[in-house]
């Protein structure tokens, strides 16, 4: 029982179930990659530099924030601060994941090898940039949007125009939901020194930037859809993304209380429709 416990805790620990929100991306831009003749072999060596290289991340950054954490009463029950986990065992998560992404990014080529160093050096300093700078919803943008470029150099061994757009697209997407979610801690980051784009531009402004970035993302999906030539599918399922996005700011435009349900079910099911409606115009 002690092993499932920790196991348990590990998962918990590292956020397993937001897997939803950057995979969907990452394994659109695979397919899309392989021109719809894709190979088991592959897709299993991009799913493990997904898992590891999040993995390594989000144990990286349950170390650098264990403090700020421990005082901060939404987060202190987590595993860190609440003893649940030690902070050798993290580190050695951490270590472990971070170099089973870079021998599983050799399985597939030599630029992804060669890049995933750099990405795994993204993904960390998202964790650090709380410390100074306000734009750390744009960081946890582009760490999570380094994924759908990363699948298509696992199978191209290049990177497209084409991965760039929908990278963009996840950045602007990732920072406008999470620009909603740091409100949680507007104040307590006031108090503690916590950099954020919430505590530079205050809540009413937040909201606004939120929706900026929320368009900016759907004119991206636009763009990707017209730079791949998807059809009609694709296009539907692009409407359903925005029904989404509009759901979410209207949940939440009086009531932080409802963040669950913005962040957690609009933008996991706005990734895994965006998914299915990629694989719906690829081989239907």
């Amino acid at each position: 029982m002690a092993v499932v416990t920790k196991i348990r805790h590990t998962l918990e620990l590292i956020k397993f179930s937001h897997t939803v929100f950057a995979l969907p991306f990452a394994l659109a831009a695979y397919f899309v990659a392989t021109g719809g003749h894709w190979d088991s072999t592959t897709l299993l060596w991009v799913m493990a530099c997904l898992v590891l290289a999040r993995t390594s991340a989000m144990a990286f950054n349950r170390l650098a924030d264990a403090k700020i954490d421990q005082d901060n009463p939404r987060t202190r029950q987590r595993h860190l601060p609440a003893g649940l986990l030690s902070r050798r065992f993290v580190m050695g998560l951490t270590l472990i994941s971070g170099v089973g992404f870079v021998l599983a990014a050799r399985q597939l080529n030599l630029l992804a090898f060669w890049l995933a160093p750099f990405c795994l050096a993204v993904l960390y300093l998202y964790s650090l940039t709380k410390r100074f700078t306000h734009y750390t919803q744009l960081f946890l943008g582009l760490a999570l949007g380094l994924a759908p470029v990363g699948a298509t150099i696992a199978v191209l061994g290049k990177i497209t125009l084409s991965s760039i757009i929908l990278g963009l697209a996840v950045l602007f997407w990732v920072a406008g939901f999470d620009l909603l979610y740091s409100l949680q801690d507007i104040n307590f980051d006031r108090q503690h020194q916590v950099h954020s784009l919430p505590v530079k531009l205050g809540e009413r402004r937040t909201f606004w930037l939120s929706r900026i970035f929320h368009a900016v993302f759907f004119g991206l999906l636009l763009l990707y859809g017209q730079q791949v030539s998807f059809g009609e599918v694709y296009w539907i399922g692009c409407g359903i993304s925005a029904i989404f996005l509009v759901y979410q700011h209207f949940t939440l435009r009086n009531d932080l209380q409802k963040i669950q349900a913005a962040f957690f079910t609009a933008n996991g099911l706005l990734s895994i429709f965006f998914l299915a409606f990629v694989l719906g115009d690829l081989y239907l």
